[in-house]
């Protein structure tokens, strides 16, 4: 096979050793706050700063969030409270450890790129600060969870008010609670000015106060189910410390109300979490997006490639322009667009921008693809994988593939796969490993026939299909499938010509966008969840066995009257469809058979069964004698296989 006018992008950028060994276990994609704050030694990765701010990307939304933050513990703002919106691909858990160890231990920051971006972004040296975690996703309903003092002990409690005393002064701080009296914990929540004594303990000690808030409502609805009066104790400590927040001069919260599992969002925690977000929004400033649409490369690049691979982007432009040559070749409109398109893919590269797109676009909006570890986990996989063979020049759709003869699907796309069979329309769910893998078959057929697309590109059209089909009902455009191929450089007529393949024979291909003549492509695209009109018909026909045929045509043969008429009107002796030859007497006097089927003849060749009907009356022993007297009529094989 020759060899690729282009570097593949695993010749271009170098995967971490951690990820392509497989040792970076794919859990460690989801960040844990709690165990960060407790320093278990579990997560490395993001327990300890030096390993964490490598692989973190200082995103201009969350570069101006921790100037603000750390003003604020350093007395120098108002901003007291802030609010984390749900982001794609950065992660909210992941910006709150950020906070943590920017001010936790400012003394011994790592010198690293994004350690100095953040100092840059705030303009003066991070004071230290006493953080405290309120992470209600490890804090049980009945039991509480484990929490550690600023001297390293650590205590289980139940109460959330109990949790953050214990943090910010340990005894004292449960102490504060309770007036001094002991520190037993209260079952009611504190009020401000309690509050307000508790948050200024570390000020005290010449420390800023950092709280941090994590899957706020995981905790509330499952509270306020087993116990209502739990929903009003709440609301009370909720408003009561982000009131006291903005009376003590150096502390800031930062907090995440939404929960991580969609089924806490159902109408009850609906209604709970516009309870919460009524009282954040009484003391809050902005609330922030760490991470946008333009940073999700960025954030890719760093956490799934070595740094020194990554650090000089404009090394990739010519790779970039490689990979549009295929483009521009096919789509007239990306070609239009010249150096701005090069400028966008190559911000993205070594991913395609459209690939981050359709996920940022439309896989947001499924409940189940989980905004952080989803992407994370998705192109880990990926990448892990096509690394091995992939030759295309960017990461696109043939990463989601399995290896070339390979069966199935690859880890990445059923983990995709088993999120978009969550998803109910019309009151059913999906079974898309089938509907993919049988597509896959059918487009490795027309591959095969093809001599003009070596790069599996109508199996990568299949994976971009059902990308740009969730949430179901989504479509995609021909140009949207022809753009995510191209980077390969298919030849334009025989991709189109596949294309055009693949919409006549797929069984789940939408019916209402492929309706269109054998001439003509799709304007649009949709894998859909019910089969389509070729699907149905070629079941049919697998139901319709030989027997059934042959049955039928048996019994519209005896139908056509006008087979016999003319042979019964000149005294012949009629045989309609004799079984056997003996069925056929041997007198001498005229008989005319019309034979079924299994007698079909080619024109001038009488098939051997027809042949039987003339030589013999009853086997091949006892030949007939009048064999003149016998006229015969056969079915032709070529009007039986129409």
């Amino acid at each position: 096979m020759a060899k690729n006018p282009w570097k593949c992008w695993h010749e271009v950028v170098t995967i971490r050793d951690d990820l392509k060994s497989g040792e970076l276990a794919l859990h460690m994609f989801a960040a844990d706050l709690h165990e960060v704050l407790m320093q278990s030694g579990k997560r490395p990765i993001y327990e300890d700063p030096d390993n964490f701010f490598a692989l973190t990307f200082p995103t201009y939304n969350l570069r101006q969030l921790v100037r603000d933050v750390v003003l604020r513990v350093a007395g120098e703002n108002d901003k007291a409270v802030r609010q984390l919106e749900l982001t794609y691909g950065g992660g909210k858990t992941h910006t709150l450890i950020t906070l943590r160890h920017m001010v936790a231990d400012p003394d011994n920051l790592p010198n690293l790129p994004a350690v100095d971006e953040f100092k840059q972004a705030i303009g003066k040296a991070p004071p230290k600060a006493r953080v405290a975690g309120l992470c209600f996703d490890k804090l049980d309903v009945d039991t509480g969870m484990d929490a550690r003092s600023p001297d390293g002990s650590v205590k289980r409690l139940v109460y959330p008010w109990s949790i953050l005393a214990y943090q910010l002064a340990g005894d004292e701080g449960l102490r504060a609670l309770n007036a001094g009296k002991g520190t037993d914990e209260r079952e009611t929540a504190p009020a401000e000015n309690v509050l307000t004594d508790l948050l200024e303990l570390p000020v005290k000690e010449g420390l800023g106060v950092l709280i941090l808030i994590d899957e706020v409502l995981m905790y509330v609805r499952e509270k306020v189910a087993s116990d209502s009066k739990w929903k009003d104790r709440m609301v009370n400590f909720f408003q009561y410390l982000t009131q006291a927040a903005t009376k003590v001069d150096r502390c800031c919260i930062v907090a995440s109300l939404l929960a991580s599992d969609p089924s806490k969002s159902d109408v009850f925690g609906r209604q709970l979490q516009s309870d919460l977000y009524d009282i954040f929004q009484r003391q809050r400033e902005e609330a922030v997006e760490p991470v946008v649409k333009s940073d999700v490369a960025e954030v890719l690049r760093r956490r799934f490639f070595t740094p020194e691979s990554v650090k000089n982007p404009d090394a990739f432009r010519p790779h970039v322009q490689a990979a549009l040559k295929g483009i521009f070749d096919i789509d007239e409109q990306t070609k239009k667009q010249g150096s701005d398109a090069e400028e966008r893919f190559l911000k993205s590269f070594p991913f395609h921008p459209d690939l981050t797109e359709v996920f940022y676009a439309k896989w947001t909006q499924l409940d189940g693809f989980q905004r952080t570890r989803g992407v994370l986990r998705t192109f880990a996989l990926a990448i892990r994988e096509a690394a091995n063979w992939d030759q295309s020049p960017l990461i696109g759709p043939a990463a989601f593939l399995t290896a070339p003869g390979k069966e199935g699907l690859s880890e990445a796309l059923r983990e995709l796969v088993t999120v978009a069979d969550t998803e109910e329309h019309e009151g059913k769910k999906q079974a898309w490993a089938g509907i993919i893998e049988g597509e896959v078959g059918r487009a490795r057929d027309i591959q095969d026939d093809s001599i003009g697309l070596r790069s599996r590109e109508i199996e990568q059209a299949i994976i971009a299909t059902f990308f740009h089909s969730q949430p179901i009902g989504q479509t995609a455009r021909s140009r949207d499938l022809e753009v995510l191929i191209g980077p390969n450089r298919p030849d334009k007529i025989e991709l189109e010509k596949g294309l055009k393949r693949w919409s006549q024979v797929s069984f789940w291909l939408d019916d209402q966008h492929t309706g269109v003549s054998d001439t003509e492509m799709p304007g649009t695209w949709r894998l859909g969840n019910r089969p389509n009109l070729t699907q149905m018909h070629n079941v049919a026909a697998g139901m319709v066995g030989d027997e059934l045929v042959r049955a039928r045509l048996l019994d519209e043969i005896g139908k056509v009257k006008s087979l016999t008429s003319g042979a019964s009107a000149a005294g012949v002796r009629v045989h309609m469809l004799p079984a056997k030859p003996r069925d056929i007497e041997d007198d001498g006097q005229f008989h005319y058979g019309v034979l079924g089927p299994s007698a079909a003849s080619d024109s001038g060749k009488p098939s051997p069964e027809a042949k039987r009907f003339l030589d013999e009356t009853t086997t091949s022993e006892k030949p007939r004698v009048y064999r003149n007297a016998v006229i015969l009529l056969a079915p032709s094989k070529d009007g039986l296989e129409v």
